[in-house]
C-alpha cells in the first residue's frame, strides 16, 4: 500500500535519538510500588513490546507515558518533552488506544473520524483528507457509511488505530490491541501495525499478553515483574538465551516469574470476555 502524501507529510520530525527514555521511573500507591525505578529507551520507528503478568506495572507504566498519571519519581521523555514539565508537547505527539471500546457504536466510521478531527482541532478541509487517508490505510474505506455497531471486531480495532492516527502522532501507545479479537482480524491489525512502521516512520508500544503477537510485531521488549524490568531485548536473542528450542512462553514464564496460563485470574477472565463481547 502506498501512503498518500497527506499523511505522511506531517509526521513529527525530530532530531532526539529515542521517541521514548525514562529514568528510574517510579509510581508508588501508598505503600505499594506498582512502578520500580524503571529504565527504558525505545527508538524511534520501532515496534516496542511491554510483557509481564497482572500487576506487574504494564498499565501504570502506560499511564504515566501518556501523560494520565504523574510519576512519583524519576523522570520520563516522550517525543523529545518531559511527561511533567511538558505533557501538552507530550500529548501532540502521542496516539493511544486502550482496551475500553473508544468508538460509538450509534455512528458511522465517518462519523467518529469526524468526531475525532474537531478534537484535534482540524480544520474541515484538513481534517476530511485525512479521514479519507486514514479509511483508505486501515481498508475501511468501503464500511465508511456504516454503523461501528454493525463492524467485526477487527474492523472496530482497525478505526480505533485510525481515529488515534489523524493527528498525525509520531508515537502510538496501545494497551492490548488484539485481545478479543479472532486469528484472521488479529493479523489483519498485525498488518496495519506494520504498515504504520514501515511507511510513516511511526513509533509503537504496545502491551500484550500474546506471546506470538510479541514475536510477530516487536523489535525489542521489556519483560516487567513486580514493577522492576526483569529483560529487556529482540525476542530471538531472548528465546536464544534460554535454550535452543525455547519459545516466547518460556521466556515470559522465566523472567515474568510466572506461567502465562497460570496468570489469568476470574476478574481478568471476565474483562478479557467483556472485551471480547464489545467487540464482536
Amino acid at each position: 500500500m502506498v501512503p498518500s502524501s497527506h499523511m505522511n507529510s506531517t509526521i513529527f520530525e525530530t532530531p532526539d535519538r529515542f521517541a521514548i527514555q525514562t529514568v528510574a521511573l517510579t509510581r508508588q500507591f501508598g505503600r505499594l510500588t506498582a512502578v520500580d525505578h524503571i529504565a527504558l529507551k525505545v527508538h524511534y520507528g520501532e515496534i516496542f513490546g511491554l510483557l509481564g503478568a497482572n500487576g506487574a506495572g504494564k498499565s501504570t507504566m502506560i499511564k504515566m507515558l501518556t501523560t494520565l498519571l504523574p510519576p512519583t519519581s524519576g523522570s520520563a521523555e516522550v517525543g523529545g518533552f518531559d511527561i511533567v514539565t511538558s505533557p501538552a508537547e507530550v500529548r501532540r505527539r502521542i496516539g493511544y488506544v486502550s482496551q475500553l471500546l473508544s468508538a460509538d457504536g450509534a455512528l458511522t466510521g465517518f462519523e467518529n473520524l469526524q468526531l475525532s478531527a474537531r478534537l484535534y482541532g482540524l480544520d474541515k478541509k484538513e481534517g476530511k483528507a485525512r479521514i479519507s487517508d486514514a479509511l483508505n490505510f486501515m481498508g475501511l474505506t468501503d464500511s465508511a457509511s456504516k454503523l461501528v455497531r454493525t463492524y467485526s471486531g477487527g474492523m472496530i480495532r482497525r478505526l480505533e488505530l485510525a481515529q488515534a492516527m489523524l493527528h498525525r502522532p509520531a508515537i502510538l501507545f496501545l494497551d492490548e490491541p488484539t485481545i478479543g479479537l479472532d486469528p484472521v482480524a488479529r493479523h489483519t491489525v498485525w498488518d496495519r501495525l506494520l504498515d504504520l512502521r514501515q511507511h510513516y516512520g511511526m513509533t509503537v508500544l504496545i502491551t500484550t499478553h500474546d506471546m506470538e503477537e510479541a514475536e510477530m510485531l516487536c523489535d525489542n521488549l521489556a519483560i516487567l515483574h513486580t514493577g522492576k524490568v526483569s529483560v529487556t531485548g529482540k525476542p530471538g536473542e531472548l528465546r536464544a538465551g534460554l535454550s535452543q528450542d525455547a519459545t516466547m512462553d518460556d521466556v515470559f514464564a522465566h523472567y515474568a516469574g510466572e506461567a502465562i496460563h497460570e496468570n489469568t485470574m476470574f476478574g481478568d477472565v471476565a474483562r478479557i470476555r467483556r472485551t471480547a463481547q464489545r467487540l464482536g
